[in-house]
């Protein structure tokens, strides 16, 4: 194969229609991961494994139970001495309800100049992207000068024990060399206020912490006074949870994209690390563009679900809760502090699901030349860094020493809701953003 940096010609009227095609073909293999171990993903698995073997890519299979599957390939770079990179992407989504769609979730219909369908936006279209650039590679023999690592996982939507986490667990090898992975969640068009258009790069996620309280009380009649119920007590516990407003804390990451945003809107920041600055008066300066920081300059504590009693007559002895916390890097044990102040006497909680935070370096030459490859095919655009709110496979392949980039690139015109869609009803990818995508995508990984 003929190695190749900058040119993209191979990306051509086959490989536009392939990404568009297979984002379709993919949402109509329905993976909805349903959590507790319930999920199948092994028909989009083996699709990916057969289009990658068309393209003379070998892929392995690997299942940690059956039907949760996962798929592993490499190719083969032309400089053996160099760090390999890791692209990945998870084949499961969420589940989807028809009755609330305008088309059906597992349709993959193509409306309106847009594919529509679950795994649209998260994150079929990015896998849809990755095996249309490594197809086009193969059939112009165009070959990068790094190993890539290729991982279709399983399980991202749940607590990736049948994906990402089992395979950095029990195939490390696998993953030989990567020092470097790009996945989901970033490099989409974030339109601004005054027409500024950004593409936000993820370089860090806060980490999860899903939580589950639980308050023990005496059971008792429900006509008597009672002063010792758990229903109260834990009641109490998670409003002053979801009250709580934690502090700011800034991020290498937050920095880095506060100084950027405040320099392409003509805004002293000040010294950000000056003590009482205000921060939130800063980024109310910085416009709409605000909006990318504001919610990862603190941790976060959401309570979600509530489960208490089974008569309203009947005192229950004990109550529980479930919080969705997110915590910042470097506040980890602020967290677990503030968790124990928080919930008081009588009310006790433990993780149920914890994932660490990640931070990745917006220096250097990989950064550069992921925000090189957005601003050579969207001029005029600015790419920025940007820490993810919530967390992707990147957190386990970080077990492996591997930093992670948010990368899925898309040009997305004013007025489409890209945040919305993550999850949510009508989910959609315009046509046009993935062929923006596989140009972006290819550039960039072949100038790593």
């Amino acid at each position: 194969m003929a190695e190749q940096t900058t040119g993209s010609r191979h990306i051509d009227a086959r490989a536009l229609d392939e990404v568009v095609t297979g984002t379709a073909e993919l949402i109509r293999m329905d993976t909805t991961n349903r959590g507790g171990g319930e999920g199948h993903e092994r028909p989009a698995a083996e699709y990916v494994a057969g289009k990658l073997a068309d393209a003379g890519i070998e892929a392995k299979l690997l299942e940690k139970a059956p039907g949760r599957t996962n798929v592993v390939a490499r190719i083969a770079g032309s400089d053996p001495s160099a760090d390999a990179l890791l692209v990945h992407g998870h084949l499961d989504v969420v589940p989807a309800d028809p009755a609330e769609w305008s088309v059906h979730p597992f349709s993959g219909e193509l409306r309106d100049g847009c594919v529509w369908g679950r795994g649209a936006i998260d994150m079929k279209n990015m896998d849809a992207m990755v095996l249309t650039v490594a197809r086009a590679w193969a059939r112009a023999g165009v070959r990068p000068r790094r190993d890539i690592v290729l991982a279709f996982t399983a399980d991202e939507e749940d607590t990736a024990e049948y994906g990402a986490g089992f395979l950095a667990e029990q195939h490390a090898d696998l993953f030989e060399g990567c020092t470097e992975g790009i996945s989901e969640s970033g490099a989409f068009t974030f339109h601004a206020d005054d027409g500024l258009r950004l593409y936000p790069v993820g370089a860090g996620e806060r980490g999860t912490a899903w939580m589950r309280l639980s308050a023990r009380g005496k059971a008792g009649h429900g006509s008597k006074i009672h002063p010792d119920n758990a229903v109260t007590r834990l009641a109490a516990a998670v409003t002053r949870i979801g009250e709580h407003r934690w502090p700011v804390r800034l991020t290498p990451t937050t920095r880095a994209a506060l100084t950027r945003l405040a320099a392409l809107r003509g805004v002293d920041p000040g010294d950000l690390d000056a003590p009482g600055v205000d921060l939130d008066a800063l980024l109310d300066a910085l416009g709409t563009a605000g909006d990318l920081v504001r919610p990862v300059l603190r941790n976060s504590t959401n309570p979600t679900m509530l489960d208490a009693g089974y008569k309203v007559n009947v005192i229950p002895g004990n109550a529980s809760a479930h919080v969705d916390g997110r915590m910042l890097p470097g506040a980890e044990e602020e967290f677990v502090r503030t968790l124990d102040e928080l919930t008081g006497v009588g009310v006790d909680w433990e993780f149920r699901h914890r994932e660490i935070p990640l931070q990745a370096p917006v220096e250097g030459s990989t950064f550069e030349v992921l925000c090189e490859a957005l601003e050579h095919h969207d001029p005029g655009a600015h790419a920025v860094p940007w820490c993810l709110t919530g967390g992707t496979d990147a957190k386990q392949f970080a077990r492996l020493g591997i930093a992670g980039y948010g990368y899925s690139p898309l040009r997305l015109p004013v007025g489409f809701d890209y945040g919305a869609l993550f999850h949510g009803v009508d989910e959609r990818v315009p046509a046009d953003a993935l062929h923006f995508g596989v140009r972006v995508l290819d550039r960039a990984l072949l100038a790593l």
